[in-house]
């Protein structure tokens, strides 16, 4: 697809917008994308950005202001300046700013618990003890919605698997 408005070059950035219901989408290349005034353009990824980003969006208003407050007591590194480099002074700091990074944590990665990943080959008994927790997890949520016979499914797969295990 060539870029709408020079007609010359590949159109590499997709935009869309939505007003009041109204779809607006521009095909532009690089160049015509870089010189729209809507569309504003930082080539440079930064994960400080996206971790600033998200704990900006969880703390507002006053609370931010209690939250920039904090301050680890080992190394002296305050919250506000963590929040700027995106990095902690010393491995207290985890334990300081604790209750402030568990929600941030639970957005990122949809839960609090690292759990990791470990490869099949490696380690099955592991691998199998965690597909059970996830089965078991999945089995509540079943349960909860009272959809009891892809619940009593998933029981029988959970047994077969402890059964594996035992052997």
């Amino acid at each position: 697809m060539l870029c709408e408005f020079c007609k010359k070059k590949e159109a590499t950035v997709h935009y869309t917008k939505i007003v009041g219901g109204e779809i607006e989408e521009l095909h532009l290349c690089d160049e015509c994308a870089r010189n729209h005034g809507e569309i504003e353009f930082d080539s440079s990824f930064s994960f400080h950005k996206l971790l600033t980003g998200l704990i900006d969006n969880i703390y507002g208003g006053s609370t931010k202001e209690k939250v920039e407050e904090i301050k680890c007591s080992f190394c002296g590194l305050d919250y506000s300046r963590f929040r700027q480099s995106g990095k902690f002074g010393c491995a207290r700091c985890y334990e300081t700013f604790k209750s402030n990074l568990i929600p941030l944590f639970k957005g990122i990665h949809g839960h609090t618990n690292h759990v990791g990943k470990v490869p099949k080959r490696t380690n099955e008994t592991l691998a199998k003890e965690r597909k059970i927790q996830s089965l078991k997890a999945e089995m509540a949520r079943l349960v909860a919605k009272e959809a009891f016979e892809e619940a009593a499914i998933i029981r029988d797969q959970i047994r077969e698997l402890e059964k594996e295990l035992d052997s």
